[in-house]
């Protein structure tokens, strides 16, 4: 069974989190809800969610690392060395990373979009975060990789491209779901 890491730190997008971690479930996956420093975190509106366990080096053993977005959330994780390590070891040994909003300025500061096309909640222009890698504005970008998304509204597209990496049956569950009466 795949394994998925979530990484919480206090101010994360709750909803990034929580229906991506949702999705990811009802696929049939182990998904972890990872706190980067106590078992309570509290998401940018104030709901309170109990992380599954807190970080640790074997993390590494997971299949996938998925970075919700939200501030101050993104912000704390970006300034966290060891989510930045972690990240870092992802790439290297080419595993799933994947990120959303705010979190893929994440990706940026542990030094590992150059030359990858990505995407993220709306950057302005002259926004620097992203240079040195591709930045586009599809709803999920799929790199090698790494999977990015923009934001809050495309948070089902995201968690069922997950789903189809990972070996999922994102179709069934697309259906099964009801976002086939949106298409």
């Amino acid at each position: 069974m795949k394994r998925i890491a979530c990484m919480l730190a206090d101010g994360f997008e709750e909803t990034e989190a929580l229906e991506t971690v949702d999705i990811l479930r009802r696929a049939g996956f182990h998904v972890d809800l990872v706190s980067i420093d106590k078992e309570i975190v509290r998401g940018s509106h104030n709901i309170k969610v109990v992380s599954d366990r807190l970080i640790g080096d074997d993390i590494i053993d997971y299949d996938m690392i998925f970075l919700p977005g939200g501030l101050p959330g993104a912000t704390n994780l970006k300034t966290d060395v060891r989510v930045l390590n972690l990240l870092r070891i992802f790439d290297e040994k080419k595993k799933w990373i994947a990120a959303v909003c705010a979190a893929p300025s994440v990706l940026a500061a542990a030094g590992i979009i150059k030359g990858k096309k990505l995407t993220s909640y709306p950057v302005s222009a002259g926004d620097r975060t992203y240079e040195g890698g591709e930045y586009l504005e599809d709803l999920v970008v799929v790199d090698g990789h790494l999977i990015t998304s923009r934001g809050v509204a495309t948070v089902p597209q995201f968690a069922l491209t997950l789903v189809n990496l990972l070996g999922g049956d994102a179709v069934k569950l697309h259906k099964a779901m009801l976002f086939h009466l949106l298409d």
